[in-house]
């Protein structure tokens, strides 16, 4: 006789593509309906979907703008209203743009506070609320993606470090706040996935700086949100996945060293 387990409904902001797209697919393959959130790439976002509906037979795009207080509260409902109920968030869109101590200004802080911390925060909220309207032994989880900077922190994008430096701290908050309905759990990756800022060279260079020789990959970040959500004795704090990349110091940010300082580092 075979046990049917309950479809399990799990939302991923910044989906459509890059690191979101392959934490929604390998959540997908692991049998949850997946939540595709998106901003502006639909074409992108409808593809994730497609894939995720191969693997788990239910998916679904949702768009909004995470720097909007109203959208970012409407964006959970909205999902409920497609799937029933949601299980699990994983707060992985992120805004990442270069400022410094000498660039700094109000309108770069508060666009990086708003996507990459605030709107974590609404939806952790939100599925507290949701969660606990569902009564009895329901129970929810928020992974929030973080990075191994704030464990060894440089002079460069000062606002996006800020705004995660907060998100990292509301895990603690959050996590004394939404018990036992809800646990959060911060996973900070190394140097993960090229840029327009580095040739594909730059960035092998650059991904081996580490004790283990190599930075996280997609597969292993994905691993580790999957071993969050599902391991229920983990909240409240990060589990870093970075080949050891935090325990090596590093004056500037990785997309910003120049070859010499890369060099010296091996």
């Amino acid at each position: 006789m075979s046990l049917t387990i309950p479809s399990r409904t799990v939302l991923v902001t910044g989906a459509a593509k890059r690191l979101g797209r392959e934490i929604a697919l390998a959540l997908a393959k692991d049998g949850w309906r997946v939540a595709v959130h998106y901003r502006d790439s639909l074409e992108d976002a409808t593809k994730t979907v497609a894939d995720c509906k191969e693997l788990a037979g239910a998916s679904a795009a949702f768009r909004a703008n995470l720097s909007n207080e109203t959208a970012v509260r409407n964006l959970l409902p909205s999902v409920i209203r497609e799937f029933g109920q949601v299980d699990a968030v994983v707060n992985s869109a992120s805004t990442f743009e270069q400022d410094t101590a000498a660039t700094f200004g109000f309108a770069a802080m508060e666009k990086h506070m708003r996507s990459n911390a605030g709107a974590g925060i609404l939806l952790a909220q939100a599925l507290y609320e949701h969660v606990k309207e569902r009564g009895g032994d329901a129970r929810g989880v928020v992974v929030n993606l973080l990075d191994q900077k704030l464990w060894n922190q440089n002079p460069d994008f000062l606002s996006y470090t800020l705004s995660k430096v907060a998100l990292e701290a509301a895990n603690t908050v959050l996590a004394m706040a939404l018990a036992p309905q809800i646990r959060v759990v911060g996973v900070a990756p190394g140097l993960t996935l090229t840029s327009h800022l580095l040739t594909d060279e730059e960035f092998e260079a650059r991904h081996k700086l580490s004790p283990l020789g190599r930075s996280s990959t997609s597969a292993d970040v994905a691993a580790t949100v999957k071993f969050a959500m599902d391991n229920q004795s983990i909240t409240g704090t990060t589990l870093l996945v970075d080949g050891g990349q935090h325990l090596m110091k590093f004056d500037r940010d990785f997309s910003l060293l120049c070859p010499l300082e890369v060099k010296l580092h091996r």
